[in-house]
């Protein structure tokens, strides 16, 4: 099997998951290029994979060998960048969120469908152990209907992660936690019980940050059967506990908390599953496991060579996203 050429456009915090997935699957990835607008981040990148540098997207574009392209960039030139690989002929891997607005989520996804090049984009809890489980419990109607599902995500951000600049921005990020801290949770939510709806919610800036974004979102929400949800998350909440989903079936209820999972039955049976893995909900923002990452990865490698769709398409990023951008409507009606 021949390696895939890869070029990565964007070296912040986001780098430092994929760097180690590029090390474990470099039996199927050639880490050609690396990006960055900045000579200071390019040097220590070259010195430890080997690959060329540059500040400027094009030359890694125009290498024929590069045949997909990871772009970590901030959110606000997601699009940009996109079309230019797209054009190109590249397939993209992209971070989350897809844009800093709807409308230019929904540019970006089309332009890959235009260009017929797969794209996934980095929604990774979809590859936790518990949560692969438990997407096979609901298939297999294991829990019965849905009756009701909750989620929160208590975490902290110090107000010195916001003090950067473009931190918690609407022309950067294009929002608060809820784009750029919850997109995970919210995502993985959405692809077990769906999300039909918003019916109202309250989005707010605590006192424990200045920014210009919320830092405090509550939803309720329909699923997608029609059953009640709630939604609840922050970056408020001292010192940060793991994200939790529940989800309440008329056989029993599943809960995941981080990547642990608990299911109890109504008939006494219980089943456990147990993840060290951690989840970056406090100061440590990149204290998780990048085995998601390389899962998702992995996944996007394969659809390449198969030419089918990634499993976390650019559609469902833009699904969730159209789920944030309603519940921020919402909150301020």
């Amino acid at each position: 099997m021949s390696r895939i050429g890869v070029a990565v456009i964007g070296l912040g915090n986001a780098f430092v998951p994929y760097a180690k997935c590029l090390d474990d699957l470099r039996a199927r990835v050639d880490f050609r290029w690396a990006v960055a607008r900045g000579e200071a981040r390019l040097a220590p990148v070259a010195a430890a994979h080997g690959c060329q540098v540059a500040t400027d997207v094009g030359r890694a574009l125009n290498d024929p060998a590069v045949q997909a392209v990871f772009v970590l960039a901030p959110p606000n030139v997601h699009l940009e960048v996109c079309e230019a690989a797209f054009a190109a002929g590249k397939h993209v891997l992209c971070e989350k969120p897809l844009e800093v607005s709807v409308d230019r989520a929904e540019r970006l996804v089309a332009a890959g469908r235009t260009a017929d090049r797969r794209m996934a984009v980095m929604l990774q809890l979809r590859f936790r152990r518990a949560s692969l489980r438990i997407q096979e419990i609901l298939r297999a109607g294991d829990l019965g209907p849905v009756q009701a599902a909750s989620m929160t995500v208590p975490w902290w951000r110090p107000q010195a992660y916001f003090d950067e600049p473009g931190r918690g921005t609407l022309w950067r990020d294009g929002g608060g936690v809820l784009i750029t801290q919850a997109i995970h949770t919210i995502d993985l939510f959405r692809s077990l019980v769906g999300i039909s709806g918003v019916t109202a919610s309250q989005v707010a800036t605590t006192g424990l940050h200045r920014m210009e974004a919320e830092d405090y979102a509550a939803a309720l929400v329909r699923l997608g059967n029609g059953a009640p949800g709630t939604i609840l998350a922050t970056v408020a909440a001292y010192p940060g506990t793991p994200e939790t989903i529940q989800i309440i079936g008329a056989k029993g209820t599943a809960r995941m908390e981080a990547g642990n999972l608990r299911v109890a039955w109504l008939d006494g049976r219980e089943e456990v599953l147990e993840d060290t893995g951690g989840s970056g909900g406090g100061a440590n923002l990149m204290g998780f496991s990048h085995e998601p990452h390389k899962a998702l990865i992995t996944d996007f490698l394969d659809a390449i060579e198969t030419g089918r769709d990634p499993i976390v398409t650019g559609e469902d990023a833009l699904a969730t996203q159209r789920v944030i951008a309603e519940i921020i409507s919402k909150g301020a009606n």
